[in-house]
C-alpha cells in the first residue's frame, strides 16, 4: 500500500465518525435540520411562556392596584361622609372619634355638643347600611352575570326586586305590625325569595333550565309584580300610598345598628358563599356543554347561585327599598378593569357596590339642604348614562353589541 493511500484512509475515519455523531452538516443534514426546528420550538415556547407569565403579573399587579383604590377610596369616603351634613364635624374629630372606640386617644373626639351620638347613633348605621347593601347588590349582579353569561343581566332579573316591593307594599296597604318596625322588612325579604324560587320553578322542565326561559320567565313574574304594587298603590289611602311610593325608591334614612344586625351576616355569609361558585362560574363561561364536560354541575351552580342572589338582594332591599342599576354598573365596570376572571371579581364588586352606595347616600343627604333625596332616584339618575356610555365605548372597541 503506498503513503498516499495510507494517508487516505487516515482521514476517512475521522470524517466517518463525525458523521455518526452528527457534528459535520454537510455529512447529516437531516439530523441538524431537525434540531435546529426543534431549538426554534423550544425558543418560542421559552418567549411565550415568558409572555404569559409577564401577562399573568401584569394582571395581577391590576387587580391588587383596584382592590387597593377601592378600600382607600371606601374608607376615605366614609370618613367624609361622617364628617359633612347638617352637623359638620372636623374630619380629624371623626378620625379620633373611631380611634378612641378602639381604645386609641391620639386625636381627640367631637368638641360639639352631642357631635359623638350623631356620629355613633345616626350617621355610621346610615353609612355602614349603604355599604352592606352596596356589597350585596354588587356580588349579586356579578353573580346573575356569570349565570346567565351576559353582561346585560342584574339581580331584578329573576324577579327578586319586584317580589320584595309587593311584599313591602302589602304590609304598608294591611297596616300589619306583628313585628313592629321589622313587619315590612320581614315580609319583603320572605316574597323577595319566594319570587325567585317561583321563577326558577316555573321555568325548570325536565330537571332543566335554560338561560332564555329563566330571563323570560323573569319578565313575566316582574310583570305580575308590577301589577300587583300598582293595585296596592291605587288601593292604598294617602298616607300609605306615599310610604309605598317612597319605599320604592329607596333610602338609607332611619337605619339604625338593629337593622344592620340583621342585614350584614346575610351580606357576609352570601359574599363568601359565592366565593366557592367562583371557579365554577368560570367554566360555565365557557358554556354550558363544555362546563358540563369540565364536571360541572351546571343545573346546581344555577339554582345554587340563585338563591344566593335571591338571599343577598332580598336581605338588602328589606330595609332600604329598591336600588336600581348598582349590579349592573358595578360588575360591568370592574370587568373591564380586571378581568372577567370571578375569584377576583366577586370581592371587588362587593367593594365597589359598597363605594358606589356610600357616594349616592352621601350625595342623597348633602346635595338639597334640609332634604334627603330618594336613593335609588339618584342612582338611576346616574347609573343609566353612566351605563349608556359604556355601552357605546364597548361597541366603539368591538364593533358590535355582542
Amino acid at each position: 500500500m503506498s503513503a498516499m493511500h495510507r494517508r487516505t484512509q487516515a482521514y476517512t475515519v475521522p470524517a466517518a465518525v463525525r458523521d455518526i455523531a452528527g457534528n459535520d452538516p454537510v455529512l447529516s443534514p437531516s439530523r441538524n435540520r431537525n434540531e435546529q426546528a426543534e431549538r426554534e420550538r423550544a425558543a418560542r415556547i421559552s418567549e411565550n411562556a415568558a409572555d404569559l407569565g409577564l401577562a399573568g403579573r401584569q394582571h395581577m399587579g391590576k387587580t391588587a392596584l383596584t382592590i387597593t383604590v377601592l378600600i382607600v377610596g371606601l374608607v376615605v369616603m366614609t370618613l367624609v361622609s361622617a364628617s359633612l351634613g347638617q352637623l359638620i364635624i372636623p374630619f380629624d374629630q371623626v378620625v379620633g372619634s373611631v380611634l378612641n372606640k378602639v381604645g386609641i386617644h391620639w386625636l381627640e373626639g367631637p368638641q360639639r355638643a352631642f357631635g359623638n351620638e350623631a356620629l355613633w347613633n345616626v350617621r355610621f348605621p346610615r353609612i355602614v347600611m349603604a355599604m352592606v347593601v352596596g356589597a350585596s347588590l354588587g356580588v349579586a349582579g356579578a353573580v346573575m352575570q356569570g349565570v346567565f353569561g351576559n353582561p346585560l343581566a342584574e339581580p331584578g332579573t329573576v324577579g327578586v326586586s319586584s317580589g320584595a316591593a309587593v311584599g313591602a307594599s302589602c304590609s304598608i296597604l294591611m297596616g300589619w305590625n306583628f313585628l313592629g318596625a321589622f313587619t315590612t322588612p320581614l315580609l319583603a325579604f320572605c316574597c323577595g325569595l319566594f319570587t325567585t324560587l317561583a321563577v326558577y320553578v316555573l321555568a325548570r322542565r325536565n330537571g332543566r333550565t335554560e338561560v332564555v326561559t329563566l330571563i323570560l320567565t323573569g319578565v313575566a313574574v316582574n310583570a305580575i309584580a308590577g301589577a300587583l304594587i300598582s293595585f296596592f298603590t291605587f288601593a292604598a289611602p294617602t298616607s300609605a300610598r306615599d310610604q309605598i311610593v317612597f319605599w320604592q325608591m329607596g333610602s338609607f334614612n332611619g337605619s339604625r345598628w338593629q337593622q344592620v344586625a340583621l342585614v350584614a351576616p346575610m351580606c357576609v355569609i352570601g359574599v363568601i358563599a359565592v366565593q366557592f361558585t367562583a371557579h365554577q362560574l368560570d367554566l360555565l363561561s365557557l358554556g354550558e356543554k363544555p362546563a358540563r364536560h369540565l364536571g360541572v354541575n351546571v343545573e346546581r351552580l344555577r339554582f345554587v347561585s340563585m338563591l344566593i342572589v335571591a338571599l343577598l338582594v332580598s336581605s338588602a332591599v328589606a330595609f332600604s327599598g329598591i336600588i336600581a342599576f348598582v349590579g349592573l354598573v358595578v360588575p360591568h365596570l370592574l370587568r373591564m378593569i380586571i378581568g372577567p376572571g370571578h375569584r377576583s371579581l366577586l370581592p371587588a364588586s362587593a367593594l365597589g357596590g359598597a363605594l358606589l352606595l356610600t357616594i349616592a347616600d352621601f350625595a342623597a343627604r348633602t346635595t338639597i339642604q334640609f332634604a334627603d333625596l330618594p336613593i335609588g332616584m339618584l342612582t338611576s339618575l346616574v347609573g343609566g348614562p353612566f351605563f349608556f356610555w359604556l355601552l357605546r365605548r364597548s361597541r366603539s372597541k368591538s364593533g358590535g353589541w355582542a
